[in-house]
Protein backbone atom coordinates (compact mmCIF):
# COMPACT_ATOMS: atom_id res chain seq x y z
CA UNK A 1 0.00 0.00 0.00
CA UNK A 2 1.21 3.70 -0.95
CA UNK A 3 -0.02 7.12 0.01
CA UNK A 4 0.20 10.02 -1.83
CA UNK A 5 -1.19 12.98 -0.39
CA UNK A 6 -3.13 16.10 -2.49
CA UNK A 7 -1.70 19.04 -0.67
CA UNK A 8 -4.35 21.37 -1.01
CA UNK A 9 -4.66 22.97 2.69
CA UNK A 10 -8.23 22.15 4.90
CA UNK A 11 -8.88 20.69 1.83
CA UNK A 12 -6.01 17.90 1.27
CA UNK A 13 -6.58 14.59 0.96
CA UNK A 14 -4.84 11.03 0.74
CA UNK A 15 -4.65 8.45 -2.46
CA UNK A 16 -4.38 5.55 -1.44
CA UNK A 17 -3.01 2.66 -3.69
CA UNK A 18 -2.53 -0.96 -2.70
CA UNK A 19 -4.67 -4.31 -3.23
CA UNK A 20 -7.56 -5.49 -1.18
CA UNK A 21 -8.91 -2.38 -0.57
CA UNK A 22 -12.64 -2.91 -1.37
CA UNK A 23 -12.02 -6.09 1.26
CA UNK A 24 -10.60 -3.54 3.87
CA UNK A 25 -13.12 -3.44 7.44
CA UNK A 26 -11.38 -0.37 7.92
CA UNK A 27 -12.51 1.24 4.46
CA UNK A 28 -13.14 5.11 5.20
CA UNK A 29 -12.17 4.94 8.85
CA UNK A 30 -12.92 8.61 9.65
CA UNK A 31 -16.48 8.34 8.01
CA UNK A 32 -19.46 7.28 11.05
CA UNK A 33 -22.01 9.21 9.54
CA UNK A 34 -24.56 7.96 6.54
CA UNK A 35 -23.13 6.85 3.46
CA UNK A 36 -24.55 6.33 0.10
CA UNK A 37 -23.13 4.22 -2.49
CA UNK A 38 -23.17 5.34 -6.04
CA UNK A 39 -22.21 2.92 -8.55
CA UNK A 40 -23.63 1.14 -12.18
CA UNK A 41 -25.12 -1.94 -13.55
CA UNK A 42 -21.56 -3.45 -14.73
CA UNK A 43 -19.67 -2.64 -11.33
CA UNK A 44 -22.76 -2.97 -8.58
CA UNK A 45 -22.52 -7.18 -9.51
CA UNK A 46 -18.92 -7.49 -9.35
CA UNK A 47 -17.63 -5.34 -6.03
CA UNK A 48 -21.05 -3.88 -4.41
CA UNK A 49 -21.46 -6.50 -1.93
CA UNK A 50 -17.28 -5.97 -0.74
CA UNK A 51 -17.74 -2.46 -0.29
CA UNK A 52 -20.96 -2.79 1.39
CA UNK A 53 -19.22 -5.16 3.76
CA UNK A 54 -16.53 -2.74 4.07
CA UNK A 55 -18.81 -0.33 5.47
CA UNK A 56 -21.06 -2.63 7.55
CA UNK A 57 -20.58 -0.76 10.44
CA UNK A 58 -22.22 2.75 9.10
CA UNK A 59 -25.54 3.60 8.10
CA UNK A 60 -25.01 2.82 4.44
CA UNK A 61 -28.12 2.66 1.45
CA UNK A 62 -26.77 2.36 -2.78
CA UNK A 63 -28.38 3.49 -5.84
CA UNK A 64 -27.35 1.41 -9.07
CA UNK A 65 -27.22 3.68 -12.21
CA UNK A 66 -27.64 2.85 -15.92
CA UNK A 67 -23.88 2.10 -17.70
CA UNK A 68 -22.39 4.13 -20.04
CA UNK A 69 -21.00 7.76 -21.09
CA UNK A 70 -24.09 8.47 -23.25
CA UNK A 71 -26.12 8.41 -19.37
CA UNK A 72 -23.84 11.11 -17.91
CA UNK A 73 -26.14 13.13 -18.06
CA UNK A 74 -28.89 15.63 -15.72
CA UNK A 75 -31.82 13.08 -16.02
CA UNK A 76 -29.06 10.41 -14.70
CA UNK A 77 -28.24 12.96 -11.91
CA UNK A 78 -31.86 12.90 -10.57
CA UNK A 79 -31.58 9.31 -9.40
CA UNK A 80 -29.01 9.92 -7.16
CA UNK A 81 -30.45 13.24 -5.59
CA UNK A 82 -33.97 10.96 -5.21
CA UNK A 83 -32.00 8.42 -3.17
CA UNK A 84 -30.03 11.10 -0.94
CA UNK A 85 -33.62 12.75 -0.24
CA UNK A 86 -35.80 9.54 -0.01
CA UNK A 87 -33.23 8.19 2.53
CA UNK A 88 -33.40 11.57 4.37
CA UNK A 89 -29.38 12.28 4.10
CA UNK A 90 -27.96 15.17 5.57
CA UNK A 91 -25.49 17.83 5.30
CA UNK A 92 -23.33 15.39 7.31
CA UNK A 93 -23.16 12.48 5.14
CA UNK A 94 -20.87 11.24 2.81
CA UNK A 95 -21.43 10.28 -1.40
CA UNK A 96 -19.22 7.44 -2.17
CA UNK A 97 -18.10 6.63 -6.08
CA UNK A 98 -17.87 3.00 -6.79
CA UNK A 99 -17.09 2.98 -10.35
CA UNK A 100 -15.37 4.70 -13.48
CA UNK A 101 -15.02 8.01 -14.48
CA UNK A 102 -18.54 8.50 -15.53
CA UNK A 103 -20.03 7.62 -11.85
CA UNK A 104 -16.83 9.18 -10.27
CA UNK A 105 -18.17 12.69 -12.04
CA UNK A 106 -21.44 12.45 -11.27
CA UNK A 107 -21.56 11.22 -8.09
CA UNK A 108 -19.15 14.21 -7.39
CA UNK A 109 -21.45 16.36 -8.73
CA UNK A 110 -24.36 15.45 -6.87
CA UNK A 111 -21.89 15.77 -3.57
CA UNK A 112 -21.40 18.92 -4.51
CA UNK A 113 -24.66 20.37 -5.10
CA UNK A 114 -26.72 18.09 -2.47
CA UNK A 115 -27.52 20.71 0.23
CA UNK A 116 -24.83 22.62 -0.91
CA UNK A 117 -22.20 20.93 -0.47
CA UNK A 118 -21.58 17.05 0.98
CA UNK A 119 -18.42 15.10 1.69
CA UNK A 120 -17.60 13.04 -1.33
CA UNK A 121 -15.18 9.67 -1.52
CA UNK A 122 -14.10 8.12 -4.24
CA UNK A 123 -13.14 4.52 -5.24
CA UNK A 124 -12.33 4.31 -8.52
CA UNK A 125 -13.24 0.99 -10.36
CA UNK A 126 -11.20 1.79 -14.44
CA UNK A 127 -7.73 2.34 -15.31
CA UNK A 128 -8.76 5.98 -16.50
CA UNK A 129 -10.19 6.68 -13.24
CA UNK A 130 -7.51 5.82 -11.25
CA UNK A 131 -5.12 7.87 -13.19
CA UNK A 132 -7.28 10.96 -13.90
CA UNK A 133 -10.56 11.74 -12.99
CA UNK A 134 -10.80 10.05 -8.99
CA UNK A 135 -7.75 12.93 -8.63
CA UNK A 136 -8.48 16.72 -8.55
CA UNK A 137 -11.67 17.20 -7.80
CA UNK A 138 -13.62 17.90 -11.05
CA UNK A 139 -16.81 16.80 -11.38
CA UNK A 140 -19.56 17.53 -14.17
CA UNK A 141 -22.65 15.80 -16.49
CA UNK A 142 -22.73 16.44 -20.04
CA UNK A 143 -24.89 17.86 -22.22
CA UNK A 144 -25.66 17.30 -25.89
CA UNK A 145 -23.78 19.77 -26.97
CA UNK A 146 -20.75 19.68 -24.68
CA UNK A 147 -18.93 17.54 -22.88
CA UNK A 148 -18.31 18.28 -18.66
CA UNK A 149 -20.14 21.52 -19.61
CA UNK A 150 -22.37 21.53 -16.73
CA UNK A 151 -20.12 20.83 -13.36
CA UNK A 152 -18.46 22.03 -10.45
CA UNK A 153 -15.22 21.97 -8.71
CA UNK A 154 -15.40 19.72 -5.59
CA UNK A 155 -12.51 17.68 -4.09
CA UNK A 156 -12.95 14.64 -2.30
CA UNK A 157 -12.33 13.45 1.37
CA UNK A 158 -9.98 10.47 0.11
CA UNK A 159 -9.22 8.75 -3.39
CA UNK A 160 -9.08 4.47 -2.60
CA UNK A 161 -7.12 3.21 -6.12
CA UNK A 162 -7.31 -0.92 -5.67
CA UNK A 163 -5.32 -2.78 -8.04
CA UNK A 164 -7.03 -6.15 -7.83
CA UNK A 165 -10.41 -4.36 -9.83
CA UNK A 166 -8.58 -3.04 -12.78
CA UNK A 167 -7.69 -7.03 -13.70
CA UNK A 168 -11.82 -7.64 -14.66
CA UNK A 169 -11.65 -4.78 -17.12
CA UNK A 170 -11.91 -5.33 -20.14
CA UNK A 171 -8.96 -5.14 -23.12
CA UNK A 172 -10.63 -1.92 -24.50
CA UNK A 173 -11.46 -0.56 -21.25
CA UNK A 174 -7.94 -1.03 -20.19
CA UNK A 175 -5.77 0.01 -22.80
CA UNK A 176 -8.27 3.45 -22.94
CA UNK A 177 -6.83 4.01 -19.83
CA UNK A 178 -3.55 3.33 -20.54
CA UNK A 179 -4.38 6.76 -22.92
CA UNK A 180 -4.08 9.05 -19.68
CA UNK A 181 -1.47 7.39 -18.37
CA UNK A 182 0.81 7.77 -21.74
CA UNK A 183 -0.66 11.93 -21.14
CA UNK A 184 1.14 11.79 -17.92
CA UNK A 185 4.73 11.59 -19.74
CA UNK A 186 4.07 14.00 -22.74
CA UNK A 187 3.05 16.70 -20.92
CA UNK A 188 5.28 16.62 -18.01
CA UNK A 189 7.46 13.70 -16.88
CA UNK A 190 10.05 12.89 -20.19
CA UNK A 191 11.19 10.05 -18.19
CA UNK A 192 7.76 8.46 -17.21
CA UNK A 193 7.58 8.30 -21.03
CA UNK A 194 10.57 6.73 -21.43
CA UNK A 195 9.71 3.91 -18.98
CA UNK A 196 6.42 3.43 -20.85
CA UNK A 197 8.13 3.08 -24.25
CA UNK A 198 10.27 0.14 -22.36
CA UNK A 199 6.79 -1.38 -20.44
CA UNK A 200 3.78 -0.83 -22.46
CA UNK A 201 3.79 -4.40 -23.19
CA UNK A 202 4.17 -5.87 -19.60
CA UNK A 203 1.28 -3.32 -18.99
CA UNK A 204 -0.96 -4.69 -21.41
CA UNK A 205 -0.13 -8.49 -19.93
CA UNK A 206 -1.40 -6.20 -17.09
CA UNK A 207 1.99 -7.16 -14.53
CA UNK A 208 0.78 -6.29 -10.97
CA UNK A 209 4.14 -4.80 -10.65
CA UNK A 210 4.36 -2.33 -13.85
CA UNK A 211 0.45 -1.38 -13.21
CA UNK A 212 1.10 -0.69 -9.55
CA UNK A 213 4.07 1.89 -10.51
CA UNK A 214 2.39 3.74 -13.35
CA UNK A 215 -1.00 4.45 -11.64
CA UNK A 216 1.53 5.88 -8.97
CA UNK A 217 3.62 7.85 -11.05
CA UNK A 218 0.62 9.28 -12.76
CA UNK A 219 -1.42 10.10 -9.49
CA UNK A 220 2.09 11.65 -8.18
CA UNK A 221 2.38 14.03 -11.59
CA UNK A 222 -1.05 15.03 -11.31
CA UNK A 223 -1.17 15.46 -7.43
CA UNK A 224 1.48 18.39 -7.91
CA UNK A 225 0.10 19.85 -10.59
CA UNK A 226 -3.02 20.28 -8.32
CA UNK A 227 -1.52 21.36 -5.82
CA UNK A 228 -0.55 24.14 -7.49
CA UNK A 229 -3.62 25.13 -9.65
CA UNK A 230 -6.55 23.53 -8.21
CA UNK A 231 -9.13 25.88 -9.99
CA UNK A 232 -7.40 25.16 -13.55
CA UNK A 233 -5.92 28.74 -13.96
CA UNK A 234 -2.76 27.91 -15.31
CA UNK A 235 -0.45 24.83 -15.27
CA UNK A 236 -3.61 22.60 -14.85
CA UNK A 237 -4.65 23.21 -17.98
CA UNK A 238 -1.92 21.03 -19.36
CA UNK A 239 -3.71 18.12 -17.94
CA UNK A 240 -6.28 18.92 -21.15
CA UNK A 241 -3.51 17.79 -23.70
CA UNK A 242 -5.62 16.18 -26.41
CA UNK A 243 -8.98 16.51 -25.12
CA UNK A 244 -10.11 19.51 -27.37
CA UNK A 245 -9.97 17.55 -30.24
CA UNK A 246 -10.96 14.08 -28.27
CA UNK A 247 -13.86 15.90 -26.59
CA UNK A 248 -14.86 17.01 -29.76
CA UNK A 249 -14.51 13.38 -30.88
CA UNK A 250 -16.83 12.14 -28.22
CA UNK A 251 -19.69 14.62 -28.30
CA UNK A 252 -19.75 14.55 -32.34
CA UNK A 253 -19.59 10.59 -32.65
CA UNK A 254 -22.30 10.32 -29.50
CA UNK A 255 -21.38 10.06 -25.66
CA UNK A 256 -20.47 6.32 -25.74
CA UNK A 257 -19.50 5.04 -29.01
CA UNK A 258 -16.11 6.02 -28.74
CA UNK A 259 -14.22 5.59 -25.34
CA UNK A 260 -13.03 8.87 -23.32
CA UNK A 261 -9.31 7.54 -23.79
CA UNK A 262 -9.76 6.38 -27.57
CA UNK A 263 -10.94 9.90 -27.83
CA UNK A 264 -8.03 11.65 -26.54
CA UNK A 265 -5.43 9.13 -27.73
CA UNK A 266 -6.78 10.39 -31.53
CA UNK A 267 -6.80 13.96 -30.04
CA UNK A 268 -3.18 14.14 -28.36
CA UNK A 269 -2.16 12.63 -32.07
CA UNK A 270 -3.99 15.83 -33.87
CA UNK A 271 -2.01 17.88 -31.22
CA UNK A 272 0.98 16.64 -31.99
CA UNK A 273 0.40 17.15 -35.63
CA UNK A 274 -0.42 20.91 -34.34
CA UNK A 275 2.81 20.96 -32.61
CA UNK A 276 4.79 20.08 -35.28
CA UNK A 277 2.55 22.21 -37.79
CA UNK A 278 3.63 25.18 -35.81
CA UNK A 279 7.65 24.80 -34.95
CA UNK A 280 7.15 23.56 -31.73
CA UNK A 281 8.54 20.09 -32.18
CA UNK A 282 9.83 17.71 -34.98
CA UNK A 283 8.67 14.57 -36.77
CA UNK A 284 10.49 12.62 -35.01
CA UNK A 285 9.23 13.64 -31.81
CA UNK A 286 5.45 13.00 -33.13
CA UNK A 287 6.40 9.56 -34.65
CA UNK A 288 7.74 8.63 -30.83
CA UNK A 289 4.26 9.67 -29.62
CA UNK A 290 2.39 8.11 -32.37
CA UNK A 291 4.30 4.86 -31.91
CA UNK A 292 3.61 4.60 -28.37
CA UNK A 293 0.28 4.68 -29.06
CA UNK A 294 -0.35 2.39 -31.79
CA UNK A 295 1.87 -0.30 -29.47
CA UNK A 296 -1.24 0.69 -26.56
CA UNK A 297 -3.55 -0.49 -28.83
CA UNK A 298 -5.39 2.97 -29.13
CA UNK A 299 -6.76 5.11 -32.03
CA UNK A 300 -3.97 7.22 -33.92
CA UNK A 301 -6.79 9.11 -36.41
CA UNK A 302 -10.36 10.66 -35.26
CA UNK A 303 -13.10 8.76 -37.16
CA UNK A 304 -13.35 9.52 -40.70
CA UNK A 305 -16.96 9.99 -40.61
CA UNK A 306 -16.34 13.19 -38.75
CA UNK A 307 -15.96 16.34 -40.90
CA UNK A 308 -13.30 19.57 -40.40
CA UNK A 309 -16.59 21.58 -39.93
CA UNK A 310 -18.02 19.18 -37.61
CA UNK A 311 -15.31 19.36 -35.26
CA UNK A 312 -14.82 23.03 -35.23
CA UNK A 313 -17.82 23.29 -34.01
CA UNK A 314 -17.92 21.12 -30.55
CA UNK A 315 -14.02 22.82 -30.15
CA UNK A 316 -15.62 26.08 -30.11
CA UNK A 317 -17.47 25.20 -26.84
CA UNK A 318 -14.42 24.10 -25.36
CA UNK A 319 -14.02 25.20 -21.82
CA UNK A 320 -10.59 26.97 -22.96
CA UNK A 321 -12.15 29.25 -24.97
CA UNK A 322 -11.81 32.69 -23.80
CA UNK A 323 -13.17 36.05 -25.29
CA UNK A 324 -13.59 33.76 -28.21
CA UNK A 325 -10.18 32.75 -28.46
CA UNK A 326 -9.55 28.85 -28.82
CA UNK A 327 -6.47 27.66 -26.75
CA UNK A 328 -4.92 24.57 -27.19
CA UNK A 329 -2.14 22.43 -25.47
CA UNK A 330 0.58 21.92 -27.44
CA UNK A 331 3.88 20.20 -27.14
CA UNK A 332 7.50 21.44 -27.18
CA UNK A 333 9.10 18.03 -26.35
CA UNK A 334 8.00 15.02 -24.59
CA UNK A 335 7.70 15.73 -21.41
CA UNK A 336 6.86 19.97 -21.98
CA UNK A 337 3.58 21.39 -22.88
CA UNK A 338 2.08 24.54 -23.61
CA UNK A 339 -1.27 26.37 -23.32
CA UNK A 340 -1.20 28.36 -26.28
CA UNK A 341 -3.41 30.82 -28.86
CA UNK A 342 -0.36 31.50 -30.80
CA UNK A 343 -1.43 29.46 -34.17
CA UNK A 344 -3.20 30.33 -36.87
CA UNK A 345 -6.44 29.26 -38.61
CA UNK A 346 -4.50 28.18 -41.37
CA UNK A 347 -2.53 25.50 -39.07
CA UNK A 348 -5.64 24.62 -37.23
CA UNK A 349 -7.43 23.88 -40.19
CA UNK A 350 -4.40 22.47 -42.04
CA UNK A 351 -4.83 19.44 -39.28
CA UNK A 352 -8.26 18.81 -39.28
CA UNK A 353 -7.84 18.45 -43.02
CA UNK A 354 -5.16 15.99 -43.14
CA UNK A 355 -7.18 13.93 -40.98
CA UNK A 356 -10.75 14.11 -41.73
CA UNK A 357 -10.29 15.83 -45.14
Amino acid sequence: MHTLQIELGARSYPIVIGHDLLTADNLLPNVTHQIMVVTNQTIAPLYLDKALAALSTRSVQHVILPDGEQHKSTQTLDLIYEALLTHRFDRGCTVLALGGGVIGDMAGFAAASYQRGVNFVQVPTTLLAQVDSSVGGKTAVNHPLGKNMIGAFHQPKAVFADMNVLQSLSDREFKAGLAEVIKYGFILDAEFFAWLEDNIEPLLARDSDAIAWAVRRSCEVKAAIVAADELEHGQRALLNFGHTFGHAIEAGMGYGVWLHGEAISAGMVMALDMSERTGRIGNNTVQRGVHLLERAGLPIAPPSSMTPEQMLSYMARDKKVSAGQLKLILARAIGETEVTTEFTEQELNATLGKFLG
